[in-house]
């Protein structure tokens, strides 16, 4: 007896992405973002608004009106009403269909529009600033995830270390491996999740949006107040009548009191001291120690090792040292002998005041991430049938775009290139394509008048009470009073 043939379950093929994936009934693509649902392919994240913020205090966003120069006290984003996002809004692959959502509503008497979408970014990725003292790798060194390359260390700015993770050289340019591990690495730090990454010839560090680095597994506490010849110049009115010298030990300037131009004028006199390090301007040196996870983010866990033999000629006996580092952690203090050698003394009350007052003004140590990307001709063909209109209509501030709400830089130049905190988008506001790429909302808001202008798909535009169904997400924009770092609060409609 013949077998009764198999019937396979019918496939479906999603064109939300250049994957074109064949999704068998009630299985999900690649990307998790799509399925099948009896045939129809379905989003499987919700489209998420953002509500009412103006009660709670948001400030208004600044908008010029109608390219006329004068600013229209509209606002556009963090209104008292209900703003759509294109999370969960979809794709407009392939591009030359209208954006999932052209909505319009009545903001102040003017007619707006907001067309969202959920771009494809192969030419993405984040800047990740990183707040502390401590030495995380030289410049241009290699960041790496699970082995592979993902990014660079960029430059130290003024209490942070900045890495640059993700890009087309990575999505794209290298082995398969490195793209699907830059892609995860992007996606998961977007969404706050928290990344391990290693540094060539540096550290491991533990990533996390909103969240103290981990630095070799201890976790940071303070960012600096300055460097040392700042910290000198803050605080050594709180010393002079204290101690006779103060060494505030950094990588970059390493500052001393009795050279510094601010114990110049608190005439506090030479004291024969000498540094090790190259002398740059009195009172500030380079390069005492090699950089590190130690003292002032050098490799220093004895501070007197920067020192040279005291001159003979001008130290004394008894002179009194204070010794400490730009986040207050580290403090040493200490009294000369006979012999001008640097003897460990308990740290007197008054000089305790002054080392906690460098820690009270240090800010807290956090990660922040800004996905950063730019917005292609294809992408922008979803809101308008003549792509560089839209470009011009951003640059005149006719347009403005933002990312899961949240306002988005727009960087000067040629095209579309925007930048924006992930801790002001909803949560879960990424995806991503096996292609490999991110997905992340965008949205562009502007009046319909200057919509139509532009060449936009104004047939395609839908009045927001039709988008307002009850499968709809929605967020409440964060409470300005409540924790900076704190992320939207959602709700699900209806109440489950």
């Amino acid at each position: 007896m013949d077998k009764p043939a198999r019937v396979k379950p019918e496939k479906i093929r999603c064109d939300a992405c250049p994957v074109l994936c064949y999704i068998a009934d009630g299985k999900t693509g690649a990307c998790d973002r799509y399925a099948n649902s009896g045939g129809e392919l379905i989003r499987l994240d919700p489209l998420t608004i953002i509500e009412g913020a103006r009660e709670k205090g948001v400030q208004s966003v600044p908008f010029l009106n109608g390219g006329d120069g004068q600013d229209w006290d509209g606002d556009l984003v963090q209104a008292n009403r209900p703003f759509i996002t294109a999370v969960g809004a979809g794709t407009t692959y392939p591009d030359y269909k209208p954006a999932p959502f052209i909505v319009s509503q009545t903001v102040d008497d003017a007619d707006m529009v907001t067309v969202v979408t959920e771009g494809i970014f192969s030419y993405c990725g984040v800047k990740v600033k990183i707040d502390t003292d401590r030495f995380l790798g030289h410049e241009r060194e290699i960041v790496r995830c699970q082995g592979e390359p993902v990014g660079h260390v960029m430059t130290s700015e003024y209490g942070s270390k900045m890495l640059s993770l993700g890009g087309v050289e990575h999505l794209t340019g290298g082995t398969k491996k490195e793209g699907r591990v830059t892609c995860d690495t992007l996606l998961k730090l977007c969404n706050c999740e928290a990344v391990e990454l290693t540094i060539d010839n540096g550290v491991t560090i533990v990533v996390q949006a909103g969240k103290p680095p981990i630095v070799n597994g201890v976790p940071e506490k303070l960012m600096r107040v300055g460097c040392g010849s700042a910290a000198i110049g803050m605080f050594a009115s709180q010393w002079v009548d204290h101690v006779d010298e103060v060494v505030v030990v950094d990588d970059h300037i390493t500052g001393v009191l009795s050279e510094h131009q601010a114990g110049k004028m608190l005439d506090v006199p030479p004291t024969g001291i000498k540094i090790n390090g190259r002398r740059s301007t009195p009172g500030r040196y380079f390069q005492v120690a090699e950089p590190g996870t130690g003292w002032g983010g050098t490799d220093v866990d004895d501070p007197l090792t920067i020192l040279k033999p005291w001159n003979a000629d001008v130290a004394w006996e008894g002179l009194r040292l204070l010794m400490v580092s730009t986040t207050g952690e580290q403090y040493a203090y200490f009294e000369l002998d006979a012999d001008l050698q640097p003897q460990p003394r308990p740290l007197p009350e008054a000089l305790r005041v002054s080392v906690d007052r460098i820690a009270e003004n240090c800010e807290p140590s956090v990660c922040s991430v800004l996905f950063m990307g730019g917005a292609g001709g294809s992408l922008r063909a979803g809101v308008t049938e003549n792509p560089v209109k839209l470009t011009n209509s951003v640059k005149e501030s006719l347009t403005h775009v933002s990312c899961g709400g949240a306002n988005a830089y727009v960087w000067p130049g040629g095209g579309i290139t925007v930048m924006a905190d992930v801790l002001e988008m909803p949560s879960n506001s990424f995806g991503y394509v096996p292609t490999p790429a991110l997905v992340a909302p965008i949205e562009f808001t502007m009046r319909l008048s200057d919509y139509a202008a532009l060449g936009g798909h104004v047939e395609a535009v839908r009045p927001i009470d039709e988008v307002l169904t009850p499968d709809v997400r929605r967020v409440d924009q964060i409470d300005p009073d409540a924790n900076p770092t704190a992320r939207h609060n959602y709700r699900w409609r209806p109440e489950q």
